[in-house]
């Protein structure tokens, strides 16, 4: 494995960007700061519980076609995956892949992504690991392996394209598009539309996993920004609006306080919420409406027997 390439956000962009979010009449904390370690940590037990879904119906069709995924990459793709975490459905896509370039895990928690590169590079010897520690949303160099390169292709699965709202969404496929080049692909996870009882127990979950992921936003502000937000003074709640085709989750003040980040204070009102993440759902349609707005074309659909979920190959029209 060669060195980290170490892109991560610093502390005052983390406290410029909650205070600014904060602020809003919409109180909202960017999504991306739920994945510090332990919030890494929780999402992978997220992935491994009964009411959540997307992981073992995706990991699923994975498996029954991820040997027509990597014919469709070809020989020595460099292999790029924005959100990594530990990487778990990407081995099933490197089992497959012929003589491939590398493989570029970008995840914006670095001691989760040593971790699970570490792993790879012992699992894989013949392939090149090329961890980067970012924002995938931000502008940062690539890293390129020794040897021919045919193609480039990101890797985005776990529907994490449906966390941004739809001009969100069109800005990032353009980045994508840009990091791919002319003759490059996109193979991507897209979460179905479905029921609303499905998808709030997916996201509100039994066991309380999910609240506890988002509850350790408060902890890593309290902790890195000097924060004195008190837990018992919020309530974690997830909501499917039909209108968006989207669950949003929030944290909502049980009570009116004021909050401190560091030097500044934050008023909310009792029942006034901070939204913490959204997710989009699509029809197999309107994600090919949104592809097509950035000059990608859907090749190849995959999706379960039960119609949960898809796994989409694009190329550059």
């Amino acid at each position: 494995m060669t060195t980290l390439r170490e892109f991560q956000p610093q502390t005052d962009d983390f406290r410029e960007q909650v205070l600014r979010g904060l602020r809003r009449p919409q109180k909202e904390v960017p999504s991306k700061f739920l994945y510090d370690e332990r919030g890494s940590q929780l999402f992978d037990r997220i992935c491994e519980l009964n009411d959540y879904y997307p992981t073992r119906t995706e990991s699923a069709i994975m498996r029954e076609h991820a040997s027509d995924m990597a014919a469709l990459l070809g020989e020595r793709c460099l292999l790029i995956e924005y959100g990594s975490g530990s990487s778990i459905k990407t081995r099933i896509l490197l089992e497959h892949l012929r003589d491939p370039a590398g493989y570029v895990p970008v995840d914006i928690s670095k001691e989760h992504l040593l971790s699970s590169a570490r792993e790879l590079a012992r699992s894989y010897p013949q392939i090149p690991i090329l961890p980067v520690c970012a924002d995938y949303t931000d502008t940062y160099e690539v890293p390129r392996p020794e040897g021919t390169v045919s193609r480039s292709a990101v890797y985005f699965p776990g529907s994490t394209i449906g966390n941004f709202i739809r001009s969100e969404a069109v800005l990032f496929l353009k980045h994508i598009a840009e990091v791919c080049g002319s003759r490059g692909a996109l193979l991507i996870g897209i979460d179905l539309i479905k029921d609303k009882g499905t998808l709030e127990r997916a996201y509100d979950d039994s066991e309380g996993v999910t609240a506890e992921f988002t509850f350790n936003l408060l902890e890593r502000i309290n902790r890195e920004l000097d924060g004195d937000f008190q837990r018992k003074h919020f309530e974690y709640q997830a909501l499917y609006n039909e209108s968006h085709a989207r669950v949003e989750m929030y944290l909502v003040s049980r009570v009116e306080q004021r909050v401190r980040i560091g030097d500044a204070e934050i008023h909310l009102e009792e029942g006034e919420r901070i939204s913490t993440e959204y997710s989009h759902k699509f029809s197999l349609e309107s994600f090919r409406e949104l592809a097509e707005a950035v000059g990608f074309e859907v090749q190849r659909s995959w999706i379960d027997p039960d119609r949960l979920f898809s796994v989409q190959y694009l190329t550059i029209a």
